[in-house]
């Protein structure tokens, strides 16, 4: 057997405790012969009963103890007898030298045999010291019968309390806590015997008011099945107020002895118990993260179509539904399955802590399962969930744009096409084949304006093509409609433009006839028209429809309509102007006495048109007037909204940052307890559920600034999607930490390793994670195993790797230092101390039998075992037998178990 430094260590310091055990016991003999002579009484007949109990084998006894060994002779054989030892050769002589000599051998064997003997002397022994010789006796008893009693990790006096404690735990009227008063009234030994050879007791039968008898009973039974002789008296034990603590201790050690294989059997039962609830418990947990790891990848499988569906609906309303549909996602349907990736992932460490403390294989979840997989699954939906997001918002803008080219669209065109009508009708007329002169003269010039008219309304054509062009590039909807109309616009101007040319020729070929022209008509005609066309144009523009998404763009709209006011004064100077020219008209027609008959030969222009379109714009204005500072108002509304959210986010961005760096400092401090770092953390983890309420407030906010059309804000840095990140990481780092300080406590009172060790692990790992971020590099790790003692070659620094790195991450974590370091400290079960334990149910068998799991485990572990165990291959097998050293192996190694 190889043994470690620790191993020394530990048998050094149990061997120191077992020496100082001893030495107490012999001070406290000294004061105790001297407090109760009567206890000397009791130990001389306890001692002389067990002694006589070994002394029979050998076919002898003693009669009186201080005087039966002085000669050293019985003495040096109850050793051998004890011990299953040969001591050396006696000497045969009868002189006092003789004597001492052989009970120098006695005590020289009771030495070697790890036992002090302090104030024990051959000489005393030799005279007859009566306490002395007492002393000696139970220095034996101490070292061969009740040392090696263990239960639980304790032993001696402290293993035979507590086996006591535990095997009359069930009865009535039985309260084990000491050697001394809790026997005298005799129920606590008919218990013992009760517990492991029913049938010998009735124990209901049993009153406490009749310690002797009860007494009396157990000795006799014991005496007759139990092979254990009578080492007490009933009535010493009753009448005395302290029983002989040591006198008990020796009779009941001899009940531990007798029932000492039944005890074996159910240890080693406990085991076997042990173990498979350890595995029926990963069982179960791996069951678990199966059903949730298949129901998360199926909802993301699911929930990615949806969101990769890029299908635009035709209508503003529609997409904003879809934004509302999206919004319930984000708010209602995900953060219940954030919940459930973070359970997921704490489910699936504490399972692999779990196995690695019971030394099972490490769990691999099915194919495509894995906690990579689900998060590269999770990434994968929050990649399509971004860019779902970002196609609505485009979309939505598109839509928003379109409805407002169709509206601009339809506006021009009604305009165009309320002048168009009855244009080619005039144009397609011949009344020049009938018309006098003046009429000719009147006619060219009437056409000559049309020109203009129409050269004036290229413009409008044109801006109704490139509105329709927009719409078909963006994709609207109803643009065949749209395309029709644009058509139709477009053909009709071409047909005015041949016909309009048409009309000049014949104009023109008539004007060598027709030489008459009214100037003034003509000036009034060629005047009116550009101002007519400025009129159109000005009503136009006052009727515009505009978006805006700031303030400075309606400042910049205001500011060119403050512009276009400044240029009425000029205008209407114009206006008087042409109408100074109609008035000179009148009034030369009336100084030289000529009748005005009809309208301008000129323009279907009348001055009260002019009137009236110059009334129109002059209403136009105080309206356009109105529709910008409502506008403004609105914008001064959004820019509220602006800075109210980002007030809220620059407040909370920094405040989830903080609290990360708060709790990374947590994580790595070692300062206080495993269960102190675990409060603080819950603290930390309620401070942040209870701020979830600014998190929802400032969600209202930006849904707001959204139902508002509201883009962009240069108040803050943080968007809400930055925000959503920090918070959902902030609360899987937190749930994280807390995870890993729960397997550092699972880890340290699995392996019984204290929180000073597990201080002093920390304080290597921080001191050697040079970089604070919870990792250590390979480098820094073998610097710290060196800084510990470790002797450390390439090939041994590799097997480590292997093992505290096993996926090749080129990082070491504290909870992967933690596991290592327990590895190396603490021992844990093994395949071969199972069979074993199987080996003790089996009798020394090969095999076990269906009735042998039955009989010695509880029905549940028994039928488990029943279930799994194959069946046994050998020939002295008889049916029905079951191979129980495969099964033991398939606990710790690759199975389906």
């Amino acid at each position: 057997m190889t043994y470690t430094i620790e191993t020394q260590v530990q048998y050094s310091s149990y061997m120191m405790t077992t020496t100082e055990e001893y030495m107490n016991q012999e001070d406290s003999w000294d004061r105790d012969l001297l407090l109760d002579p009567a206890w000397e009484k009791q130990q001389r007949k306890t001692f002389t009963a067990w002694c006589n109990s070994h002394l029979r084998k050998a076919g002898t006894q003693i009669e009186n103890i201080e005087e039966d060994f002085r000669n050293g002779l019985k003495l040096m054989l109850l050793l051998e007898v004890i011990s299953g030892e040969r001591l050396p050769k006696p000497d045969k002589g009868k002189m006092r030298f003789h004597k001492i000599a052989n009970v120098n051998k006695a005590l020289d064997f009771i030495s070697s045999k790890g036992v002090k003997l302090v104030s024990i002397g051959a000489e005393e022994i030799v005279d007859g010291n009566v306490k002395m010789t007492l002393g000696m006796i139970w220095t034996i008893i101490l070292r061969f019968a009740i040392q090696d009693i263990s239960v639980e990790e304790t032993s001696a006096k402290e293993g035979l309390l507590l086996w006591c404690q535990r095997k009359t735990a069930p009865y009535r009227n039985v309260n084990v806590q000491n050697f001394h008063i809790s026997w005298k009234d005799g129920l606590a030994l008919c218990a013992l015997i009760h517990r492991h050879r029913p049938d010998l007791i009735d124990y209901s039968k049993l009153r406490k008011d009749d310690p002797v008898g009860n007494l009396n009973t157990a000795f006799e039974v014991a005496e007759k099945y139990l092979d254990i002789p009578k080492m007490l008296d009933a009535d010493d034990i009753v009448n005395t107020p302290k029983p002989d603590e040591k006198a008990i201790m020796t009779y009941v050690s001899c009940f531990y002895h007798a029932f000492a294989g039944a005890e074996q059997a159910e240890t080693a039962a406990n085991r076997i118990c042990k173990v498979l609830a350890v595995n029926q418990e990963n069982e179960k947990l791996m069951e678990e993260y199966e059903k949730l790891a298949s129901e998360l990848l199926e909802w993301i499988r699911k929930t990615i179509p949806w969101l990769e569906n890029r299908v635009a609906e035709q209508t503003m309303h529609s997409m904003q539904q879809k934004l509302e549909d999206f919004r319930d996602y984000r708010r209602v349907h995900k953060p219940p399955k954030v919940q459930e990736k973070c359970q997921l992932e704490i489910n699936f460490n504490t399972l692999q802590t779990k196995l690695r403390l019971s030394n099972r294989p490490a769990f691999m979840p099915s194919e495509g399962k894995m906690v990579s997989d689900i998060a590269n699954a999770w990434k994968g939906l929050e990649q399509v969930e971004k860019g779902y997001e970002e196609w609505l918002l485009t979309e939505i803008r598109r839509l928003e744009r379109l409805d407002h080219l169709a509206e601009k669209f339809k506006q021009k065109s009604t305009l165009h096409e309320s002048w168009t009508t009855g244009k080619e009708e005039l144009l397609s007329q011949k009344d020049y084949e009938s018309a006098s002169l003046m009429e000719i003269r009147a006619l060219m010039r009437k056409h000559e304006a049309f020109e203009s008219d129409l050269a004036a309304h290229q413009d409008r054509v044109e801006q109704i093509a490139a509105i329709a062009q927009e719409l078909n590039e963006l994709d609207y909807y109803d643009a065949a409609t749209i395309n029709a109309r644009c058509q139709g616009i477009c053909d009709q101007w071409d047909n005015l433009g041949t016909l309009t040319q048409k009309r000049r020729e014949s104009l023109e070929r008539v004007e060598k006839l027709w030489e008459t022209i009214d100037q003034l008509y003509l000036e009034f005609a060629k005047r009116a028209a550009p101002f007519n066309n400025w009129m159109d144009g000005a009503m136009e523009d006052l009727q515009d429809m505009f978006i805006v998404h700031s303030i400075e763009e309606i400042q910049s709209l205001i500011t060119a309509h403050d512009q276009f006011k400044a240029t009425i004064p000029e205008a209407d100077k114009e206006r008087m102007a042409i109408m100074g020219i109609h008035n000179e008209i009148l009034k030369i027609a009336q100084t030289y006495g000529i009748k005005v008959v009809g309208e301008n030969p000129y323009t279907v222009l009348s001055p009260q048109d002019i009137s009236n379109k110059w009334e129109a714009v002059k209403q136009l204005v105080p309206m356009r007037d109105q529709m910008l500072q409502e506008e403004v108002a609105r914008q001064q509304s959004n820019e509220r909204l602006r800075r109210q959210f980002g007030a809220q986010a620059n407040i909370i961005g920094p405040w989830i940052q903080t609290k990360m760096e708060e709790i990374s400092h947590v994580s790595i401090d070692i300062a206080g307890s495993l269960e102190e770092q675990m409060s603080n953390l819950k603290t930390y983890e309620q401070n942040i559920i209870n701020y979830k309420s600014n998190i929802d407030t400032l969600e209202g906010d930006h849904q707001l600034s959204q139902e508002s059309l509201i883009f962009d804000n240069k108040h803050t840095n943080y968007t809400m999607e930055h925000v959503r990140v920090g918070w959902e990481q902030l609360l899987t780092t937190i749930a994280r930490t807390i995870n890993e300080v729960e397997n550092q406590i699972l880890t340290r009172d699995a392996k019984g390793i204290s929180q000073e060790q597990l201080n002093e692990f920390r304080a290597s790992f921080n001191h050697f994670d040079r970089k604070r971020n919870g990792m250590m590099d390979p480098d820094d790790f073998r610097a710290c195993l060196i800084s510990m003692g470790y002797d450390l070659g390439e090939v041994e620094f590799a097997r480590i790797m292997t093992l505290v790195d096993p996926n090749n991450t080129g990082v070491v974590t504290f909870q992967a230092f933690i596991d290592f370091m327990t590895r190396e400290t603490a021992e844990t079960d093994t395949a071969e101390q199972v069979m074993a334990s199987f080996k003790i149910l089996a009798s020394d068998k090969a095999y076990i039998t269906v009735e042998e799991l039955r009989r010695e485990l509880p029905p549940e572990q028994a039928e488990y075992c029943i279930s799994r165990m194959t069946k046994y291959i050998g020939g002295d097998a008889p049916p029905g037998a079951l191979d129980y050293i495969s099964f033991s192996s398939a606990l710790y190694g690759e199975s389906d178990l």
